[in-house]
């Protein structure tokens, strides 16, 4: 079949890649336009868009809706990987073949935009990724495939991301197969259903007051867009890689204890990896503990 891809972020790459190297043709990669990023605003390409460019692959960055209309013009089939566009009906149905998408949950649990995050956040002890016929819900289409994962515990979301990306790359090239044999989807259950929220900055503060496992779970989660954070001395530090301890102390007490970290919560305290200030980058804990030179009963808010 003649395809293309409408996708933005890094983990989009890996299904792109072998779509390459299958019996499809890929027509040309579609993507976000360039956006300002960093200190600079530097117009800066989408990470999707960068590897079009760097492997000579048909690139098309439309900023319209007419615009992506002509970019699906001729095509039998698109498959969409977080292009972060919400695609008009009238848009689904120009591919002969429809548009289909790659989700990153096992639906109908975590329909919406973070479903990785929220699966940790829950605690589930089992994901997947999810090839789905887009259609005019928010990730209620027919699904063609499904392919399951399970979770380790310590697993944080940029650690899954790649994990699933990986996981994804079968069940896109599965789906299409299925598609290019003219076989239907099946109809999706909304049985059980569970929206992922769009993360905010302002639900990533940790609430030190909860149980360890829960904490532990919104610090990896929230892992590092847009970062699990607390407050420490009247500034913001972003936390990361925390572990189950045996230690005790007071809910967002410190200490630096063997030259480990440790912040309490509600049950035991847990033990950090890695700290970051303020405009710099991350850093080991007990790096970060040597240079702050703690006091003791200094907490974390």
């Amino acid at each position: 079949m003649r395809i293309a891809v409408a996708a933005s972020p890094q983990v989009a790459i890996p299904t792109i890649e072998a779509l390459v190297n299958s019996s499809h043709e890929l027509i040309r990669i579609i993507s976000q336009p360039d956006r300002p990023a960093g200190r600079g605003k530097v117009m800066t390409p989408t990470p999707v868009s960068q590897w079009a460019l760097e492997n000579d692959l048909e690139l098309l960055r439309p900023s319209t809706t007419e615009e992506i209309a002509e970019a699906v013009e001729g095509l039998d089939c698109v498959v969409t990987i977080g292009y972060g566009v919400l695609l008009p009906e009238n848009i689904l149905s120009i591919p002969t073949r429809g548009f289909l998408n790659l989700h990153f949950s096992l639906l109908p649990r975590w329909r919406g935009a973070a479903p990785v995050q929220r699966a940790i956040e829950a605690g589930d002890s089992l994901t997947g990724v999810t090839v789905f016929q887009l259609d005019a819900g928010m990730d209620t289409g027919p699904i063609y495939t499904v392919h399951r994962y399970a979770l380790d515990a310590d697993i944080t979301s940029d650690e899954l991301l790649i994990e699933l990306g990986e996981v994804g790359v079968g069940a896109v090239i599965e789906a299409l197969d299925l598609v290019e044999k003219g076989v239907r989807p099946e109809p999706q259950d909304s049985n059980g259903a569970t929206r992922a929220l769009k993360l905010s900055r302002q639900e990533a503060h940790i609430d030190w007051n909860h149980e360890a496992e829960t904490v532990s779970a919104k610090i990896r989660a929230f892992t590092s867009n847009p970062g699990a954070w607390s407050n420490f001395r009247g500034s913001v530090i972003k936390i990361s890689s925390p572990k189950m301890s045996d230690f005790i102390l007071a809910p967002g007490e410190l200490s630096f204890t063997d030259k480990k970290l440790f912040i309490g919560t509600a049950t035991t305290a847990l033990e950090i990896g890695l700290i970051t200030s303020a405009g710099k980058s991350p850093i080991e804990a007990s790096s970060w503990a040597n240079g702050a030179r703690l006091v003791d009963g200094e907490r974390c808010e």
